[in-house]
């Protein structure tokens, strides 16, 4: 017992060794797909269904607890650590992806290109390699010539390249993911001014942002594969590229679907009170994480790319 009451202490659960398994069934069966195992979308099918299983049960029990007054403030606050290590974990993982292109752009392409130790890089890796950036030419395409089975793109993403910003997919990208970080600020301060109604449009329309931000971002791996020849395949530039972008495409995707839950919540349910949000406020820091990470892309992978 402590000075702000008793600290509620869950019965044990199961769903622990279960997410697990779910999460292990999802990350094979992706890795399965990727290598060309027929059996890979099944097997990651059926790990994302339970863990989306597990996580409705835990919480709801969560949710459930709340309302019953069984969180104690003590207990909050290790919500709002949770969430806040949690973040901080996402900001490490992305941070080794920033740190391996900026690796790759200024020191690997430089070093083969022969700058450094008298260019004996370039000659024993790669000779007559030209640096640059964006990779367009593989070492395979070297080598081999047309025979060639991994091959560059024949055009980039980057601003350099186009003709209009107005036609540039990226720009509008980043214009509805930075509207969405603005439309759900609005949400929040509605809901500390007990305005249920903002709460829910303004809430409603990040979601709408959001899912408008996943359409845009398809059509735009669409435009890469189809028309400018930039595939997974397509050497350094092509996996970074993927990399980084699919890896914040999943993290919008989680993001529009935790906004989505809160605004059902808050529909359907009439959840949240202004002093009484954390589960909106967490999703909320969880958006707002995911457009910091999208302007580093932006600056990085578009522009300087």
């Amino acid at each position: 017992m402590s000075s702000e009451g008793s600290y509620y202490v869950p019965e044990q659960s199961k769903l622990p060794i279960v997410a697990s398994i779910g999460l292990f069934l999802t990350v094979f069966g992706a890795a399965s797909w990727l290598t060309g195992d027929s059996k890979g979308p099944t097997i990651l099918f059926c790990g994302g269904l339970l863990f989306a299983f597990v996580l409705w049960q835990w919480f709801s029990a969560v949710i459930t607890e709340n309302i019953n007054g069984l969180n104690s403030p003590q207990l909050k606050r290790s919500y709002v650590w949770g969430m806040g290590w949690f973040i901080f974990s996402e900001v490490m993982f992305f941070a080794a992806f920033f740190g391996a292109l900026f690796y790759v752009r200024t020191f690997a392409v430089p070093w083969l290109g022969g700058e450094g130790d008298k260019g004996i890089a370039n000659e024993v890796l790669w000779n007559g390699f030209q640096a640059q950036w964006p990779v367009m030419t593989t070492p395979d395409m070297a080598v081999n010539g047309d025979a060639a089975k991994v091959t560059g793109p024949e055009q980039n993403m980057s601003f350099s390249t186009v003709d209009s910003l107005w036609g540039w997919l990226p720009f509008w990208n980043t214009v509805v993911l930075m509207t969405s970080s603005v439309t759900v600020h609005f949400a929040h301060t509605a809901l500390k001014n007990n305005n249920r109604k903002g709460f829910n449009i303004w809430l409603g329309l990040t979601v709408a942002l959001g899912i408008f931000f996943l359409i845009l971002q398809a059509e735009e791996y669409y435009v890469a594969y189809a028309h400018m020849g930039l595939t997974l395949d397509s050497g350094i530039y092509g996996t970074t590229f993927f990399m980084l972008t699919g890896f914040h495409g999943a993290h919008v995707t989680l993001g529009t679907f935790m906004l989505l839950v809160m605004f059902l919540r808050s529909v359907l349910k009439g959840h949240f009170k202004h002093d009484d949000c954390f589960g909106f406020e967490s999703a909320s820091w969880y958006w707002h994480f995911v457009d910091v990470v999208w302007v580093g892309l932006f600056i990085f992978v578009y522009i300087l790319g």
